[in-house]
């Protein structure tokens, strides 16, 4: 979460894009998607290309082309005020990623459901 004077959805966009290519490389295609959190608005979800079929539409993405990562959004006025935050004066912005999408991307791996088997042969491979 950060909290500052002036930060909006474009800083936290540009961050999630710096991020993104931290984890997959310069150039890592990504979407953002307008949704529904009830701590953060506007909220939206980041996508990345699928690793799999580059953005044709394979079984790994269900067939899109894009694979969700994370949700965030801007830092409800609410939520400012009942932490002692003056929402006229701060803004911030909150973000989580789900580590099983990471992982998915960053190892390859095919099918989300893998990492819930609790497979000793699977997991060892990492």
């Amino acid at each position: 979460m950060v909290i500052d004077r002036n930060v909006t959805m474009a800083d936290l966009k540009g961050t999630l894009n710096a991020v993104v290519e931290q984890l997959y490389g310069k150039g890592t295609q990504t979407r953002f998607r307008p949704h529904h959190f009830p701590f953060t608005e506007p909220s939206c979800e980041l996508d990345v290309q699928c690793h799999k079929c580059g953005g044709k539409g394979c079984p790994t993405c269900k067939g899109e082309g894009w694979i969700e990562l994370l949700g965030a959004g801007m830092i409800h006025p609410h939520v400012l005020e009942m932490a002692g935050i003056d929402p006229n004066e701060w803004s911030g912005w909150a973000f989580g990623f789900g580590l099983e999408r990471t992982a998915m991307r960053r190892f390859k791996i095919d099918d989300l459901r893998l990492i819930f088997e609790n497979d000793v042969r699977f997991l060892e491979q990492f």
